[in-house]
């Protein structure tokens, strides 16, 4: 029996993800796909991989019909606006937005500006990310979405915070490189291939939204860690490298124990540590399409210190794939289900 799902907002790069996913995934029926902007198109004219897939269109959200599990793939500010309903539709939610990622009502107003609109939904989303919260998701109802940056350094960060390695008494510094799809499919003047082509671009020094989600999730003290957000020329994926300080005594050997117990407790995090070939660390360009999170590290035993690495696609791992992992667990099915495509070489 094949379980029902429908996409609100499915015109997007991360609907159009998701979709491509869930219509390759053996137990899943997609039903309705939703866009105002693109109502009653055929969706391989917007999302053009999809032709000869598919012949759904683009139908209202008003329109919606009961499902068993139900996608939102909005821009951020909506779903919140709406959950009630949604809720009405269909038993179990999966949010792709920022809506619903943070538990505190007050420090979403801290890192978004403006009050929740409904804040007494915070409290029932389980954060999505399933190298965190993998338990919770086998019983929950409703799981939110990950921020692409977010999931890259908490990931980064993650087997060092989990083996208790990291000095959380020195600061962490994140820089981010990030591809132009991060920006959207709607874009803006920066997004034109004249100023967005061959670029170096820090468009976020620090206080970037997505530092939220890492505060939350790995506990660190929010005047300890910064992230730093760079545009590089690329379309899809995300370098999250992470400068700290581990504890005093901490050696190689400790570090390769701690990320090979991440790795083989996780079927999409792999350790990239390599002596010789051209991919000796992560590198998010051969991750395009796939669900892997690719971890490193370097060590100065000298100092103390760590550069922690961490390469995903933020369409895949940082968004839809992770949505669709999430929605595995949620429903008891094999974690790995529908996401098994393990990237291109050479691209």
């Amino acid at each position: 029996m094949t379980t029902a799902v429908s996409i609100i907002g499915a015109s997007g790069y991360g609907g159009g993800e998701l979709l491509r996913l869930l219509l390759g995934h053996p137990n899943v029926e997609v039903r309705q796909v939703t866009s105002r902007s693109h109502l009653g198109e055929y969706v391989y004219q917007v999302h053009p991989n999809l032709r000869k897939r598919t012949q759904l269109k683009f139908s209202d959200p008003a329109t919606l019909e009961p499902v068993d599990i139900l996608f939102l793939a909005q821009p951020h500010g909506q779903a919140q606006h709406n959950i009630e309903q949604y809720a009405s539709l269909a038993p179990k939610i999966i949010d792709l937005a920022a809506d619903f990622r943070l538990r505190d009502a007050d420090f979403y107003e801290k890192w978004y500006g403006e009050k929740h609109a409904a804040p007494e939904w915070l409290s029932k989303f389980v954060y999505g990310l399933p190298e965190l919260h993998r338990a919770e998701m086998a019983t929950a109802n409703y799981i939110s979405g990950v921020g692409c940056n977010a999931t890259a350094s908490n990931l980064a960060l993650l087997p060092l915070v989990k083996a208790d390695l990291l000095d959380l008494s020195s600061p962490i510094f994140i820089e981010i490189k990030v591809g132009s799809s991060e920006g959207g499919a709607e874009g803006n003047s920066g997004s034109l291939h004249a100023e967005r082509a061959n670029v170096i671009r820090t468009f976020s020094a620090f206080g970037h939204r997505h530092t939220a989600e890492v505060i939350q999730e790995l506990g660190v003290n929010a005047e300890r860690i910064s992230l730093t957000m760079t545009a590089v020329d690329l379309v899809r994926g995300v370098l999250a490298t992470a400068h700290a300080k581990v504890k005093p005594g901490v050696a190689n050997k400790d570090l390769w124990k701690a990320y090979r117990a991440v790795a083989n407790e996780n079927p999409f995090v792999r350790v990239v540590k390599e002596q010789r070939g051209i991919y000796r660390v992560p590198e998010p360009k051969i991750l395009a399409g796939s669900n892997y999170a690719d971890l490193g590290f370097e060590l100065d035993e000298s100092n103390g210190h760590i550069v922690a690495m961490c390469a995903i696609d933020n369409l895949m791992k940082g968004a839809s794939g992770t949505a669709v992992q999430c929605m595995n667990l949620m429903q008891g099915w094999n974690e790995t289900l529908g996401l098994e495509f393990m990237g291109l070489h050479p691209i």
